[in-house]
C-alpha cells in the first residue's frame, strides 16, 4: 500500500492547504450532517462532483463547467436517502470530466492517488468517492456507473463497488451522461458497510434471488490480461474445491468487441444530446482524450444510433437467455490498475477490453458487483458478480458469504 496518510477534512467547505484536491473539491466537518438515528449514524460520504448538494455546485470535474454552474436548491434524492439514515456527507469529491473516462485521470485537478497500487492510476470516473474510500477518509462513495465508473474503481483499488439494477436508483440531481446506461451506484471498503449502504439506497426493490448456479464465459475472461484471467479463475476454483458453490458451468456469449462497439455507439450518442452544446460552447476546456470522445459522439448520425440500438437489444437478449437466473463471474477490468505514465495506446486498448466486459451489464440493465477478492503482481482485480435484475442485495449477500469462506 502506498503510504499516503488519511487527511481530516477541514471546516469551512473549502479547499484548503490540508486538503487534497486530487481527491476533493470541497468539503467540510461534515459538509452536511446527517439526520437522525439511522442505520448509517457515524458513517461519513464522499459524493462524486456530479450529484446535486444543496448550497452547493455540480462541476463535473471541469473548471470551466463549474465557474458557469448554479447553486443547487436541492439534494439530489439519493444522496439524501444516505443522509436521512444518518450518514453525513464529508464532501464533495473528484470526477473525471463529465464522467466520460474509466482512467481517473484530470488535467484540472490532478490524478488522485491509488493506495492500493502505487504509481496506479485510481479508476474512474468515480475516482475522488474511490480514493476517498480506499484512503479512509470517508467510509461511503456515491458514484454513477455508466460504463463501469464505479466497478473500474473498485477493482483497481480493492474496493466493494455495485452498480444497482438500472432504474432501481433514482438519477433525479445527477448530470446525466448516457440515461439509458447511468446507474447510481457506491464503494465501500467492505462487504457489511455496502449491504447496510446498499439496503438503505436502493428504492425500487425487486428482491430476486438469483440461482446458485455460477456461469464462465471464457470467451470473455480471454479478453482481460493473463494474470487477471488467472487470478479470477483461482478464486473460482478455491470455492468450488472448497464446496462454497457448485462447479462453474460454461456459458457462450455475444463477442467483447461486437459488445464493446454497440455499447459505444449508442452511448456516444446520449453522451453528445446531454453535453454537446456545451463542449461546441468551450473549445479547448477538456482534456484532450475526453474532447476526443466527444468529437467522436458528434459523428453519430441518427441513422447509426438506430442501428446501433437494434443491435443493442439483439445483443441484450442474447445475454438475457444465456444468463437467465444465474450469476456469471467474471474479471472486474481487463488488468490491474495501469500505471499513471502508461502510452495513450496501452490505455486505449485497455479500456475498450475492459468496456467490452463491462457492456455485459450495461446492455442488460443487470446489477454488477465488484468484489475485492482477486490479486496479481500489478495489484487487485475485482471479481465482478453480474445477476438478473433486481438481484443487488443478493449478490452483495452472496459475495460477502464468499469472502468469509
Amino acid at each position: 500500500m502506498a503510504d499516503i496518510p488519511a487527511v481530516r477534512p477541514p471546516g469551512n467547505g473549502a479547499p484548503s492547504q490540508e486538503m487534497d484536491t486530487r481527491v476533493w473539491r470541497v468539503v467540510g466537518e461534515p459538509l452536511v450532517k446527517g439526520l437522525g438515528l439511522g442505520p448509517l449514524r457515524g458513517r461519513t460520504v464522499a459524493v462524486k462532483d456530479i450529484f446535486a448538494i444543496a448550497g452547493q455546485r455540480i462541476g463535473a470535474g471541469s473548471r470551466a463547467y463549474l465557474a458557469e454552474a448554479p447553486v443547487e436548491l436541492e439534494t439530489a434524492p439519493s444522496v439524501q436517502a444516505l443522509l436521512d439514515a444518518g450518514a453525513d456527507v464529508a464532501g464533495i469529491a473528484q470526477t473525471d470530466q463529465f464522467a466520460y473516462s474509466i482512467a481517473g485521470l484530470n488535467p484540472d485537478y490532478g490524478t488522485a492517488p491509488n493506495p492500493a497500487v502505487r504509481g496506479g492510476i485510481p479508476g474512474g470516473s468515480s475516482s475522488g468517492p474511490a480514493s476517498a474510500v480506499a484512503l479512509g477518509q470517508a467510509d461511503i462513495g456515491v458514484g454513477s456507473d455508466t460504463a463501469g465508473s464505479i466497478r473500474i474503481p473498485a477493482s483497481y483499488q480493492g474496493l466493494w463497488g455495485l452498480r444497482t439494477t438500472h432504474g432501481a436508483v433514482t438519477l433525479a440531481g445527477v448530470l446525466p451522461l448516457a440515461p439509458r446506461y447511468d446507474t447510481v451506484g457506491w464503494l465501500t471498503r467492505d462487504g457489511f458497510m455496502m449491504l447496510a449502504t446498499a439496503t438503505v439506497g436502493l428504492e425500487r426493490r425487486i428482491e430476486t434471488k438469483p440461482s446458485a448456479r455460477v456461469l464462465i464465459c471464457e470467451e470473455v475472461n480471454g479478453a482481460a490480461t493473463p494474470d487477471a484471467t488467472a487470478a479470477v479463475r483461482d478464486v473460482v476454483a478455491g470455492l468450488a474445491s472448497a464446496g462454497v458453490i457448485e462447479a462453474p458451468v460454461r456459458v457462450g456469449l455475444p463477442p467483447v468487441r461486437e459488445l464493446f462497439e454497440a455499447f459505444r455507439v449508442t452511448q456516444s450518442a446520449e453522451a453528445w444530446r446531454a453535453d454537446g452544446a456545451w463542449v461546441d460552447a468551450h473549445p479547448g476546456a477538456l482534456a484532450p482524450d475526453i474532447e476526443a470522445r466527444f468529437e467522436w459522439a458528434r459523428a453519430v448520425t441518427d441513422e447509426r444510433e438506430e442501428k446501433g440500438l437494434v443491435t443493442v437489444r439483439r445483443l441484450a437478449a442474447e445475454i438475457d437467455a444465456a444468463l437467465g437466473d444465474d450469476v456469471l463471474v467474471l474479471p472486474t477490468a481487463a488488468s490491474a490498475a495501469p500505471s499513471v505514465g502508461a502510452d495513450a495506446e496501452t490505455l486505449n486498448a485497455l479500456r475498450e477490453a475492459t468496456l467490452g466486459m463491462t457492456a455485459i451489464a450495461g446492455l442488460t440493465g443487470r446489477p454488477a458487483l465488484s468484489v475485492p477478492l482477486a490479486m496479481t503482481d500489478a495489484g487487485p482485480i475485482g471479481v465482478c458478480l453480474v445477476g438478473p435484475r433486481g438481484s443487488d442485495l443478493a449478490l452483495i449477500e452472496r459475495a460477502i458469504e464468499w469472502q468469509q469462506r
